[in-house]
């Protein structure tokens, strides 16, 4: 099998995927968390992410294609999303959740891994040490707007599968026992690091 290279060209920075070419592939078709860490996946040669916060939509992408296409949740106009290129080299499943130091958060408490309040899901992927991530969320009518923080939201069940995409493209695969043990103690945090981080560009 070729090496996965996972700097990507440079076109793939600058494509404009549009939404009515976007693949029937998609991370909106999962309806399990069970099925997020069981269904095949396949290495994805030149991987990046785009992240566009106009469209409220983030692309997995293989050089200049797309090959999968979320509906995420951006930052409102008082908390924007940072724009730029980065990269996701670390992640933590079941996270847990302190209050950051800004007045939106003043009155909240921190959340334990696997709390019914912990806003960040079963996993978050940092993009921007330290406070930006790609997360899931159970707020899911929130999804396709500007609502969060400056956080990317997704569904738990799309965070799960692209988290488990960047594993194994970044290096840093676990056999299925690993996620489903991982997802049955939910209480539990667990950190991952990619040894081969995988670039990032969030444009407006």
């Amino acid at each position: 099998m070729a090496a996965v290279l996972l700097a990507a060209a440079p076109g793939a920075l600058h494509a404009q995927p549009a939404r009515h070419t976007a693949p029937r592939d998609t991370g909106l078709i999962l309806g399990s968390i069970e099925a997020a860490i069981t269904q095949p996946l396949r290495r994805i040669e030149n991987m990046a992410l785009i992240v566009d916060l106009s469209d409220r939509r983030l692309y997995v992408t293989s050089g200049d294609r797309v090959v999968k296409t979320y509906m995420v949740s951006v930052g409102e106009e008082a908390y924007g999303t940072p724009s730029g290129q980065f990269r996701i080299q670390r992640m933590i499943w079941n996270p847990g959740w302190r209050p950051p130091p800004s007045a939106w958060a003043r009155d909240k408490k921190p959340e334990a891994p696997g709390s019914p309040g912990n806003p960040m899901g079963r996993v978050k992927m940092f993009f921007r040490d330290p406070d930006y991530y790609i997360h899931g969320t159970g707020l899911t009518s929130s999804l396709g707007n500007a609502r969060s923080h400056g956080c990317i939201r997704m569904r738990n069940i799309d965070a799960v599968e692209l988290a488990r995409i960047l594993m194994m493209n970044g290096g840093a695969d676990r056999p299925g026992e690993w996620y489903q043990e991982t997802l049955a103690n939910a209480t539990t945090s667990r950190e991952v690091t990619l040894p081969r981080p995988v670039t990032v560009r969030v444009r407006a």
